[in-house]
């Protein structure tokens, strides 16, 4: 390209104009700036209307001051008027010349309110402001145009406590290192799920003090893990998490303070000239890699990232961030608009990438979750023509054949995962539809005989949980419609027979080869958008199914919340999104069941207490006493423990008034707990309307109660919320909550609404079909 013929590149990356370079042109006068003044009402600095003339030529300055002259000889002077002035009346009638309009005080009212907001509610509203599916779309393979972020925020560097462990009963020196790392065992707990269970336990202590010898050098006394004793530092972090609950709310705010200052530089990003927030900003803390499930790296220790192992991705136009980390620079930098990701390093456990990307509810996920429920909508209409053909293929001749079309069944029917080849040596053992073992398959698992056709899998899904149902291929929702369940039934049998419990049942097929079968049906087509696709069908099924029925007009919005719930367990359970039951979960039950039990005698007390009244007799009514003096009690406990937080200097005064304010927290618990024994009665004696009354508010409390109940003990262990994020089309929901009058907070919680902001604006008759895929 010659000199005299340039292309510029604006921040964009877009090609301006070509601009001649002859020496004849003009030069092309900037734009005139706005002079900055200082607004009466917010005390703000604003652009004012005026232009200046700054960068304004002398030349043009000059002409510019002779036009004002000769327009202000044109005008007419002002006549002059001698005497004394005459003030005008103010009269309420007088109307001003120029009157506000409603628009001016509607956005001065939005400004003022704007104004009362803090920085990361404004945030969050500049975020929501931007509509990024009315956008214009970024280059074809582009992921955007230009993009700046703030990099990684990293740990602070270890600082030593100086608590020593014993070793053999004596006690030993470490370095800050060693330190460090036996500190890191220290803080796990004995009876938690890592090392309170045996068999866990023992894959976690191995792995653990493999490394940790590591560390320690092969000069180092320490040899034997039995020989080692945690307790001292154990000890000392117990006593240091005490320490920290003995903050003063000044100290409490001025910690969240720090952490929004963190917040404010490093989890906000601008894309294409929008705010989108930054999702994993933090790096990984250094410490004992958990896994999930029995994993066999459980127990290793996690190195510390540095800068330099670190590449960071932004546009060539934006500034490189600094790194926070004194002494220190980033690995690489990259300009790749074609990767979402904002910062890549690899992790010493499994040696794999990590990624910091944008939030769930930024647009770059909005794009895909959108991309992901419109190709399985489009399975819809290709739906039935899978399933012609694998029909027909469950009784090939062909071995390769057969298990390809048992496979998809039991994709499409049972909604498992494809499955691969895994190196139990790095990865937990967890199974697929494609690496079924026998092993994993018990055929009449009752032994009951005969022409039963039940089997039962159980295996380690995906992050390890298990996955386990007994599943009748004899059952009608297996065989109506053409179904071929005792089909595939058979098939599994032939697959296993005369095979070893480690053999693999699908021996002639691979993920490879499954994968490429399914993309012959439709382009793009895997075991996830059959999943997906079979995940949003249940729910609008399921949904149209309660919607039907002859009651559902007359149900509250409680209630009708409550039957879409039953619906997403149904998808919950259709693809084994399990839990398992914590203890908070259970002691959170037994709570909830002690109250129900508390207020259906209180109902009962109040319905003998009206018959009472209404034979005449009102002596030996039961009274509430005033709970006044109990409540001071309360109030002065907690006045102490916070005066014993404020005035605390050593370790030993923060204890006690930990102590002190968690005593106070137990009066204030057992002051609400009387409360609620005594809240169906009165100071004197009720009147019948009041007993009548307060029946009915008891009969309401005690319905909800069952229901929250319920709802919480059918779901205790089952995840609702795997489904409801990932697989059941978020369209599904709010069109149901519009049809029905449901509020969408009842369904999405907040993290929710914003992540699927682009799905809020559906119709209420909007349906789960083929049609969806041409939306967008």
């Amino acid at each position: 390209m010659s000199s005299t013929d340039e292309e510029e590149f604006d921040m964009d990356n877009e090609v301006l104009p070509k601009k001649k370079k002859n020496g004849n042109d003009e030069a092309v006068p900037k734009k005139k700036k706005k002079r900055p003044v200082k607004d009466e009402e917010d005390g703000e600095m604003h652009d004012d209307d005026e232009d200046y003339d700054d960068d304004v030529p002398l030349k043009q300055l000059k002409n510019k001051k002779k036009n004002k002259e000769k327009e202000s000889k044109k005008r007419k002077p002002d006549k002059v008027v001698s005497g004394p002035v005459k003030k005008k009346k103010k009269t309420e009638d007088v109307k001003p010349d120029k009157p506000k309009s409603d628009d001016t005080a509607m956005k001065k009212t939005a400004i003022k309110a704007l104004k009362k907001l803090d920085k990361a509610e404004r945030l969050q509203y500049a975020m929501q402001s931007f509509l990024w599916w009315d956008s214009v779309e970024p280059p074809e393979g582009c992921q955007w145009r230009t993009m700046e972020h703030s990099g990684v925020s990293f740990p602070e560097e270890y600082v030593p406590h100086g608590i020593k462990m014993k070793y053999d009963g004596k006690d030993v020196d470490l370095t800050p290192a060693q330190e460090e790392a036996a500190t890191f065992f220290a803080a796990m707990d004995p009876e938690g799920m890592h090392l309170g269970d045996p068999k866990t336990a023992k894959i976690f202590i191995k792995n653990y003090f493999a490394d940790f010898l590591e560390v320690l050098g092969k000069k180092h006394i320490i040899k034997d893990f039995k020989k080692c004793d945690f307790e001292p530092i154990r000890r000392h972090l117990n006593e240091q998490k005490i320490i920290k609950k003995a903050i003063t709310d000044e100290q409490r705010k001025a910690n969240k303070d720090d952490r929004n200052q963190v917040m404010f530089r490093f989890g906000y990003a601008i894309v294409d000239g929008h705010i989108e927030k930054v999702g994993n900003y933090n790096m990984e803390p250094p410490g004992t890699f958990r896994g999930r499930g029995e994993h066999p790296k459980m127990g290793k220790l996690k190195q510390r990232v540095a800068p330099e192992q670190v590449s960071l991705n932004l546009s060539q136009c934006a500034a490189v961030p600094r790194c926070s980390v004194p002494g220190h620079a980033w690995g690489d930098i990259k300009h790749d608009p074609r990767g979402q990701w904002l910062a890549t390093w690899k992790e010493n456990i499994n040696n794999q990438s990590k990624y910091m990307q944008l939030a769930a509810q930024s647009s770059f996920k909005g794009k895909s979750d959108r991309s992901k429920y419109n190709k399985a909508a489009l399975l819809c209409s290709n739906i039935e023509k899978i399933r012609k053909s694998y029909k027909k293929d469950l009784k090939s001749k062909d071995q390769e054949t057969k298990q390809l079309a048992t496979a998809v069944w039991v994709i499409d029917r049972l909604a498992l995962r494809v499955g691969g080849e895994k190196d139990t040596d790095e990865e937990a053992d967890t199974v697929g539809c494609c690496s079924l073992r026998v092993e994993h398959l018990e055929f009449d698992p009752n032994g009951e005989g005969g022409v039963n056709r039940e089997i039962k899998l159980e295996f380690l899904g995906k992050d390890s949980m298990l996955y386990k149902q007994t599943i009748d291929f004899g059952a009608t929702m297996y065989n109506e419609n053409n179904g071929m369940g005792e089909q595939v039934y058979e098939n599994f049998k032939s697959f296993c027979k005369k095979k070893k419990p480690d053999q693999e049942v699908f021996d002639s097929i691979n993920p490879t080869l499954l994968n490429q079968h399914l993309k012959t049906f439709m382009d793009g087509l895997s075991a996830k958008v059959f999943r997906t696709y079979n995940a949003s069908k249940t729910l609008q099924d399921e949904l149209r199914k309660h919607e039907a029925g002859s009651q559902w007009k007359n149900l509250t919005a409680t209630e009708k919340v409550v039957e879409y719930n039953n619906a997403n367990r149904e998808v919950a359970i259709l693809c084994n999104h399990q839990r398992s039951v914590s203890k908070a979960q259970e002691t959170a039950l037994e709570a909830i069941g002690s109250k129900l039990a508390t207020l259906k005698k209180q109902k009962k007390d109040l319905k003998q207490m009206l018959k009472k009244l209404n034979s005449g007799d009102s002596s030996g009514l039961p009274v509430r006493k005033s709970f006044e003096e109990m409540a001071e009690d309360v109030q002065k406990a907690v006045e102490k423990a916070k005066k014993m937080k404020e005035a605390a200097k050593t370790n030993e005064e923060k204890i006690a008034a930990t102590q002190a304010d968690e005593k106070a927290k137990q009066k204030k618990r057992d002051l609400a707990d009387k409360k609620f024994q005594k809240a169906h009665l009165w100071e004197k004696v009720p009147t019948k309307d009041q007993l009548v009354k307060r029946i009915e508010a008891w009969t309401a409390k005690i319905n909800k109660m069952e229901m929250d109940l319920k709802h919480k003990d059918d779901n205790k262990e089952v995840s609702l919320g795997t489904s409801k994020i990932n697989y059941m089309d978020p369209r599904i929901s709010v069109a149901f909550c519009k049809r029905n009058e449901v509020p969408i907070e009842k369904i999405f919680s907040k993290t929710l609404r914003d992540k699927f902001n682009w799905a809020m604006a559906v119709q209420p008759d909007w349906e789960f079909n083929e049609k969806v895929a041409l939306e967008g």
